[in-house]
């Protein structure tokens, strides 16, 4: 659904000529599930399997059905093969089939093949995307939490980029990624740029990379803050849990930088809570979150670094609030066909604005967490914030 349109000038016209591949392959460094080979190409669509058929060799006669069908199938897995079994998309002489039948000699078994997940994965699905501004250049989102971005393992359909490729069709499909430059973790929420056109996902890479792109979040954390202040820490993979991030020491982390202003406090059952507001510096996987943490004041209902102030961070929240208390608020970046200055700001959810009523935070102000925004256009007019670095894991960025 179309909301609004920007603060800022509309978009117009602009001839501009660039060597796009450098780029791109910087864009790529996001991090997915493409291969090497595959990153700087347009996706096209998958052909399914053609269908196969076997004659049960004597060997084999009178063993079950799914050790047979490993035998004579090899290219498959075992479990894709029972998978197929159960959708009936196996027969043994022209019968539907179970997975524990003994099969007899000579049989002829006749397999359908489909798609695996991950080949489904860059399909157009029609998916609601919440667009708060779009041009023939460009087209912002608001994400709502629990939505993903990018197909990966365990969320292969669904996603943002299956949404992009039915709404733009091959537009988007002759774009990496179908345009998509920089992405949020599936349960934060708020404002994010993808582009329709090669010469503006190029543009917009190089902004991030040149610091014209702004973000700026805002949290909930355990504790009081400071008034504000800035995380310069090294992130990487938590060598104990890889499936985590962690602020780590040596040639494994990677320069990660936080600017944080608290904008508000309160009291709920005798603990401090601050709600602050962070502008990065740089793109590494989870960083507000890891960075919250590492200085004792983590996200409300991060499930992953919620526990780092130990027992208070597992009470239970109002309302039922399960996910990580941060949302995407501001967007600006130089619109790439027309070089003028844009910007956008997504209000905070339905369920992260009743989370802070419900704590107690914005008593003297009507919307708490929107109520102060001193120095963005500033900062971002101004060029302030240092220098963007993509992040190459698979994770989502924050």
């Amino acid at each position: 659904m179309t909301r609004k349109s920007p603060s800022g000038a509309e978009p117009g016209s602009k001839d501009r000529s660039a060597d796009y591949s450098r780029s791109i392959d910087r864009a790529d460094a996001l991090g997915g599930a493409l291969t090497d080979g595959e990153r700087t190409r347009p996706m096209a669509s998958v052909a399914a399997p053609a269908p196969r058929s076997a004659c049960v060799p004597a060997a084999l006669a009178g063993e079950r059905l799914d050790k047979v069908l490993a035998r004579v199938f090899p290219e498959f897995s075992r479990s894709r093969l029972q998978t197929w079994v159960e959708a009936g998309r196996v027969r043994v002489n022209g019968m539907p089939s179970k997975v524990r039948q003994a099969v007899p000699l000579d049989a002829v078994i006749e397999l359908e093949p489909d798609l695996l997940p991950e080949q489904l994965a860059f399909a157009p699905e029609p998916l609601e995307l919440d667009i708060v501004y779009e041009d023939d250049a460009l087209v912002v989102i608001d994400k709502p939490a629990g939505l993903v971005v990018h197909p990966a393992a365990g969320n292969w359909s669904g996603t943002i980029l299956n949404g992009l490729l039915h709404r733009y069709g091959e537009a988007a499909a002759g774009l990496p990624r179908a345009g998509i430059v920089h992405r949020l973790d599936k349960d934060t929420s708020g404002l994010m740029v993808v582009a329709r056109t090669l010469e503006a996902q190029t543009d917009l890479v190089r902004q991030l990379q040149a610091r014209t792109v702004k973000r700026r979040y805002v949290a909930l954390v355990w504790g009081a803050t400071p008034d504000e202040g800035t995380i310069d820490a090294p992130i990487g993979r938590d060598p104990r849990e890889r499936t985590r991030m962690a602020v780590v020491a040596g040639a494994a982390g990677k320069p990660a930088r936080t600017h944080f202003r608290r904008i508000d406090e309160t009291l709920w059952n005798r603990q401090p809570i601050s709600a602050v507001h962070c502008d990065l510096e740089t793109g590494r996987t989870h960083q507000i979150r890891v960075h919250c943490a590492h200085i004792g004041h983590p996200l409300l209902g991060d499930p992953l670094y919620g526990n780092a102030r130990g027992r208070r961070s597992t009470i239970p929240l109002p309302g039922g609030f399960a996910r990580q208390a941060l949302h995407a608020w501001r967007l600006g970046l130089i619109h790439p066909a027309t070089g003028r200055a844009m910007q956008w700001r997504a209000e905070v959810p339905a369920d992260m604005a009743e989370l802070a009523r419900e704590l107690g935070f914005g008593a003297e102000a009507e919307v708490p967490l929107d109520a102060t925004d001193a120095g963005f256009d500033e900062a971002w007019q101004a060029g302030e914030s240092g220098t963007f670095e993509f992040d190459d894991a698979d994770d989502d960025l924050e």
